[in-house]
């Protein structure tokens, strides 16, 4: 494409990272020498990104997966999902699989799960939604009664020693009472790491299920009003300065 078809042509456009990506870190803000910089030919990036791949006029759930999803989550996700149908679990239960890490691949990782729940809440029946929030708590204590054990890589990523939070122990004490426990249960049974060169599944594998039980808007998805709509945008359009 020519550069007059990306938005404010012939500037150079300047991105500032969002805090969140930076906070605690040694990587300094720099906000302050960006907006120094601004004049007539240098301006806050805004809309479309050519270094990201271009979205359709109307996205899909599908094209997050292709344009957006880092390739380590999307892999986990798509094998997630193809360990739970191949386990013979209801398509509920695939979806979710599909969808429980979908904050951790394209937006934020901190409190995915209830970010997760979050986005595709308006999407999906609510029992969906419930089971990818509740995961993230539930991933941390173990079930002998369906065969769930404390995961291994968990070791590894946070120390042998690590204690969860007062929050994770009480929702997922609260989860264990709830009659859809086991959805969400089943999410951690299947949400299984893979550190690999194996190729994913296709995402196409999972476009029926996706049809019969994620409600596409008819403006696309982010670009509809949705109380999540701004989530999936802000995937859209990362890099906007507001």
């Amino acid at each position: 494409m020519t550069e007059s078809q990306w938005p404010q042509p012939g500037r150079e456009r300047l991105i500032v990272p969002a805090p969140v990506g930076f906070s605690g870190t040694d990587r300094p803000n720099p906000e302050e020498g960006l907006l120094r910089q601004l004049d007539e030919r240098q301006v806050m990036m805004m809309g479309d990104n050519p270094a990201l791949a271009r979205f359709p006029a109307k996205p899909t759930l599908l094209d997050f997966f292709r344009l957006r999803l880092q390739r380590i989550t999307a892999k986990h996700l798509l094998t997630s999902a193809l360990h739970a149908m191949n386990a013979g679990h209801s398509e509920k239960v695939v979806l979710a699989c599909l969808l429980h890490d979908i904050s951790n691949g394209a937006l934020i990782r901190s409190d995915h799960g209830y970010w997760g729940a979050q986005m595709i809440a308006p999407y999906v029946d609510e029992e969906i939604a419930w089971a990818v929030r509740y995961h993230q708590a539930l991933r941390y204590f173990p079930d002998e009664s369906v065969g769930y054990a404390y995961p291994e890589s968990y070791h590894r990523f946070f120390g042998a020693d690590y204690v969860p939070p007062d929050y994770i122990r009480r929702d997922a004490e609260d989860a264990r009472a709830h009659r859809w426990y086991m959805t969400s249960r089943l999410v951690t049974l299947n949400d299984i790491y893979f550190f690999d060169d194996s190729p994913p599944p296709e995402p196409e594998r999972f476009e029926d299920i996706i049809g019969r039980h994620f409600r596409q808007p008819a403006e696309g998805l982010g670009l509809d009003s949705s109380a999540a709509a701004h989530m999936w945008r802000t995937l859209i359009w990362p890099n906007n300065f507001l």
